[in-house]
């Protein structure tokens, strides 16, 4: 197998275990308790759930796939498979709750993974630099920074409102996809300079990129209804990270012509799919827990008491 084969397969395997464990917390996410909590609260009380913990060890074991899959492979490659976790949450999902899959999801479904394989074919992302220099993240920062503080405030602002889990969603997959994006330097830097790991800025800004955004990620799942916040989640991870990975690391994809046009409507496409099949997913997912449904519900219920 050619190094890029090796990359696609651990991202797969990658997507595969952030599937269950994503299944997992969700369902711990949103059954923890039945009264709005703040952000730090829920962390806490997540954190003395058995169940999240499980969840936790699937996520655990994707993040590790992961760092496998990006120090083969570029992280236009590798994140943009990572929206196949959907595809391998529908049959988890529906096998533990018992729900059946529609024919709309499955035709999503097809979609995706049709359009993905345009992409890696007629792309062929080629990888850049393996870290991005200090200057280069620094940029990242004041460009990143106002608009996520923004919907963090907005998403405080609109508390009661669908807008905030989608705020929150958008925060939680923008620090997810630095995170992976950093990630890829943090491992290069393990494998050849393991002494220094620890004085430079990489490794901790990538751990507080990935606990910011695994705190934003729950929060996201109790703000509201998730056909709000998974596909906001799921699209931003490799948009975001498609960006830092061409503008931060120098990755490039190789195309020109028609070849760019063809890209351009597999890029709309998958992202189109990936939005379909998520709101059908956390349609499904709600419906089964009932508690963001019911939650969201209680305003309106006051209101009219």
């Amino acid at each position: 197998m050619s190094t890029t084969d090796v990359a696609v397969l651990l991202a797969l395997l990658a997507a595969l275990a952030s599937a269950v464990g994503n299944v997992i917390r969700q369902r711990s996410a949103q059954e923890v308790t039945d009264k709005p909590v703040g952000h730090l609260t829920l962390f806490g009380m997540l954190l003395r759930d058995t169940r999240w913990w499980l969840g936790g060890l699937g996520d655990i074991s994707s993040y590790c796939l992961l760092a496998a899959a990006l120090d083969k492979g570029s992280v236009l490659l590798v994140m943009s498979l990572q929206v196949t976790a959907l595809l391998f949450a529908l049959p988890i999902y529906a096998r533990v709750t018992r729900h059946s899959v529609t024919r709309a999801e499955w035709l999503w479904a097809l979609l995706l993974a049709v359009a993905l394989a345009v992409v890696i074919a007629v792309g062929q992302p080629a990888g850049g630099h393996e870290r991005g220099t200090l200057a280069a993240w620094l940029v990242v920062a004041v460009v990143m920074g106002p608009p996520l503080l923004l919907a963090l405030l907005g998403a405080r602002i609109w508390a009661d409102r669908p807008a905030a889990a989608l705020l929150l969603a958008a925060v939680a997959g923008s620090l997810l996809a630095v995170f992976s994006v950093l990630m890829k330097g943090v491992v290069d830097l393990i494998e050849h300079t393991p002494g220094q790991l620890w004085h430079t800025p990489d490794l901790y800004a990538w751990v507080a990129a990935g606990v910011g955004g695994m705190i934003f990620h729950q929060s996201a799942y109790r703000a509201g209804a998730l056909t709000a916040s998974l596909p906001t989640i799921i699209v931003a991870k490799p948009v975001v990270a498609g960006v830092l990975g061409v503008a931060v690391l120098g990755e490039t994809l190789n195309a020109d012509g028609t070849q760019w046009l063809v890209l351009a409507v597999a890029a709309a496409a998958v992202i189109v799919a990936t939005v379909g099949l998520a709101r059908g997913e956390a349609a499904t997912m709600a419906a089964g827990a009932g508690r963001d449904l019911k939650i969201a519900d209680q305003p309106k219920a006051a209101s009219q008491a």
